[in-house]
Order: structure tokens, then C-alpha cells, then sequence
């Protein structure tokens, strides 16, 4: 039998996005194909690290929920092809709904762990205008014919409103001022710098307005206040708590980041953002699946030796306010930590679905160089039919961080 050999560790070396569109007919993406925003993100990742060989990529693992047409077609394969990578350079599909592309690159880092891949490209798309969430999906009927799941739970807006109806404390004046605080934090990042660094412009072509560029996010609505939050309609509910501020809008958009065993990061020169520590998912009740993070967290924390309280930084995906405050208040976290979502999240941004668990990653990472007294620091998010996902990550800006070489000279 061979020797058994210590687990690698799995580093994040960089991630970016496009600019996130709405999805409807006239949005930014509304004639643009899926495949070539994602193809744009990789090939960007390439450009920004000329001293990694092309055939040095090992895999590229690329999510979409919604796997048809443009999104179809084993996205991974067909991304590195058009991307320009090498044709040996192998890849595939990754599918667990909004935590697609958190998944892609915990799958990744399993493959590094074991050292059958030494560098990877992950990350995520989901063109909602073209193709919607569940869209010609077929559930099973023994889904509500047995009574495995609600006959709402299906329908994610109502799952949040699950949420408030579940755990009263979740008010919806919470939610009010949680949905502006995200668009405030957002606008004050963007004019701060600290959200253009990660965007990749992509050229756009409209039938009647011609060529265009996507330089900027637009879902994004500066100036909300919580009044005019508490005045719009809850169209998942007559007289209910969920509405379009404290939700995130419908988006079309990618995300993709460079993975490395940390050896190998060394080896080829390629920088270290933070650290993979742990990771876990969770499942839950379908009906109220915000709180998903919960148990996931709790989960990855534990085999990660760590706690809470450790943690110094959060990114946590805002499907809802409401999913978000579940959270919060679970590990005794205030609404207004200033620790979570330091840039504001989805409900301002918006959330393309199987694309947004590197938007976290690529967020945190951006984070951790401007904050080295942390040490620790999560990504989470919730997941339709009842799931959570966490990744603990590490900084390696902080003073006790040690790198592979200096850990395996100390042995």
C-alpha cells in the first residue's frame, strides 16, 4: 500500500466577474450568450496572470442552474475552448442551484487536496433573461403527492416569507433597513474604488442601439431609503414582508476565480489571496430554506476546530434580508455588524444565481488585503430545496499565517 500523504491546501489567487445585468428585455445582457460572459472571466483571469502556462490548468469546473441552450452543453469543456486554453485541458458542469459556483470551486479544492489537480478555473453563470430559474423544469409529482416538501416551497419568495412567519423576531422593519443598508454599503464602495477592480467590461451588441460596453453594475438603486422600501407591494403574499428592496432582483451575469494548490502557487509565482480552511453543506426544510447558512456554518466551524467568534469577516449571500437576518441572529450577530457584507450584496448588486458564490470569494479576498488583523473569514449562502453552503477561508496577510514551505521546513 502507498504511504498516505498529507492533504495539499487549496488557495484562491484570484477571482472577477461582469459587470451583473437585470434580466429582462432590456437589460445589459439581453442579447449577449451566457457562454461568452463566462468565457470573458476566464480569459480575463489569464490575462491578469501572464506567468501561469495555459496547459498548466488542470480543470475548469463551471456551474449554471438553469443547464439549457447557451448555458447548456458541459459548460466547462465548452468555456476552456472558447476561452483559448489548450484542448487538453479538460472541464465540466456543476449544478447545486444558487451555490453553484461556491460548489465548483469546493469540488476543485477536493481534487487539489487529493493532488490530482494542481491549478483550476471555477466559477459560475446564469443568464435569467433567457433562461429562468426552474424554467421548463419538471418536479417530480411525488414531491407534493407524498408530502416531501409544501406545494410553495418551490417558490423561493415565499420561502422568505416562511422565514418572517417562522421566526417573529425577523420583522419586516428589519428587513426594510437591512435591504437599504445593502444599497448604501454597495454605493459607498463603489465610490470608495473597491468594486471596479473586480469587474471584466464586456462589449454588448443591441439590435436597435448597436454596440455597446458593460462597464457597471445595474441593478444597483443609490439612494433607497427605508421609506420607500416600506411603501412597495409583497408580491409574494397579499399584506406580507418580502418585497422587491429587501430581495435580490433577477440577474444576468458570471463570475470565475483561479485556484492552485498553495505549492504550486509558489512554484509558478502566482499570488495568495486567502486560504480554503474548511468547507460544509447543509440541508434543511425546503420551506424555509434561508436558513440554510445556519446549519452549514455550524458545520464547516467545527471541522475547521474553529467558532464564531473567530471569524472576522462574512459574506453572506442576500437571496432575502430576511435569510440574512436568520443568520445574524443565530449566532448573535447585530443587523449593523460592520464585519458582514462590508460592500453591500445582492439585494443590491443582484444575484445570478449559480455565478454569485465566487462573487463572495472574490469580495472576501479584496477584504482580507485590507484588513490583515483578520484572520478568518466566511462565505455563505442559502439554497433552493433546502441547503446552506459555507467556506471558511484564511488570510494570508494576517501575522500567524503560514504558508506550505515554512509549515513543511517546521516539521
Amino acid at each position: 500500500m502507498p504511504a498516505a500523504t498529507r492533504a495539499r491546501r487549496t488557495v484562491f489567487v484570484d477571482g472577477v466577474r461582469t459587470p451583473f445585468g437585470r434580466a429582462r428585455p432590456d437589460g445589459l445582457y439581453a442579447h449577449t450568450r451566457a457562454d461568452d460572459l463566462v468565457v470573458k472571466t476566464v480569459r480575463e483571469l489569464l490575462r491578469r496572470h501572464p506567468q501561469l502556462p495555459p496547459d498548466r490548468v488542470d480543470e475548469v469546473a463551471i456551474a449554471a442552474t438553469t443547464q439549457q441552450g447557451d448555458q447548456g452543453l458541459t459548460l466547462g469543456r465548452t468555456v476552456a475552448m472558447l476561452a483559448g486554453l489548450p484542448t487538453t485541458v479538460p472541464g465540466y458542469a456543476i449544478d447545486r442551484m444558487c451555490a453553484g459556483a461556491m460548489t465548483a470551486v469546493t469540488t476543485v479544492a477536493g481534487a487539489i487536496a487529493v493532488g490530482s489537480v494542481d491549478v483550476a478555473l471555477a466559477g459560475g453563470v446564469e443568464h435569467m433573461g433567457r433562461h429562468p430559474m426552474g424554467f421548463d423544469a419538471e418536479p417530480n409529482p411525488r414531491f407534493l403527492a407524498e408530502r416531501l416538501v409544501a406545494a410553495d416551497a418551490l417558490n423561493m419568495g415565499v420561502t422568505a416569507e416562511n422565514l418572517h412567519d417562522r421566526f417573529p423576531a425577523l420583522t419586516r422593519e428589519r428587513a426594510d433597513a437591512y435591504g437599504a443598508a445593502s444599497q448604501r454599503k454597495y454605493a459607498e464602495a463603489l465610490a470608495a474604488g473597491k468594486v471596479e477592480p473586480d469587474l471584466v467590461p464586456v462589449a454588448t451588441r443591441d439590435p436597435e442601439r448597436g454596440w455597446g460596453l458593460a462597464t457597471a453594475d445595474e441593478p444597483p438603486r443609490p439612494g433607497t431609503t427605508v421609506e420607500a422600501i416600506a411603501g412597495l407591494p409583497t408580491p409574494f403574499r397579499p399584506g406580507g414582508r418580502v418585497t422587491a428592496g429587501t430581495a435580490a432582483p433577477l440577474t444576468d451575469g458570471a463570475a470565475s476565480c483561479l485556484l492552485a494548490a498553495e505549492d504550486t502557487a509558489a512554484e509558478l509565482g502566482l499570488p495568495v489571496a486567502m486560504r480554503l480552511v474548511q468547507f460544509a453543506y447543509a440541508g434543511v426544510e425546503p420551506e424555509i430554506m434561508g436558513v440554510g447558512p445556519v446549519p452549514a456554518t455550524r458545520r464547516a466551524l467545527e471541522r475547521a476546530g474553529l467558532t464564531i467568534d473567530d471569524i472576522g469577516l462574512f459574506e453572506v449571500n442576500e437571496a432575502f434580508a430576511v435569510q440574512v437576518l436568520a443568520f445574524l441572529d443565530a449566532f448573535g450577530i447585530a443587523d449593523d455588524d460592520p464585519r458582514v457584507n462590508e460592500y453591500g450584496g445582492a439585494i443590491a448588486v443582484g444575484h445570478p444565481l449559480a455565478s454569485s458564490g465566487v462573487r463572495l470569494m472574490t469580495q472576501l479576498a479584496r477584504q482580507f488585503a485590507e484588513h490583515p488583523e483578520v484572520r478568518y473569514g466566511l462565505t455563505t449562502m442559502c439554497v433552493g430545496l433546502g441547503q446552506g453552503g459555507t467556506v471558511v477561508w484564511e488570510n494570508p496577510h494576517h501575522a500567524d499565517y503560514v504558508p506550505t514551505t515554512d509549515e513543511e521546513a517546521a516539521r
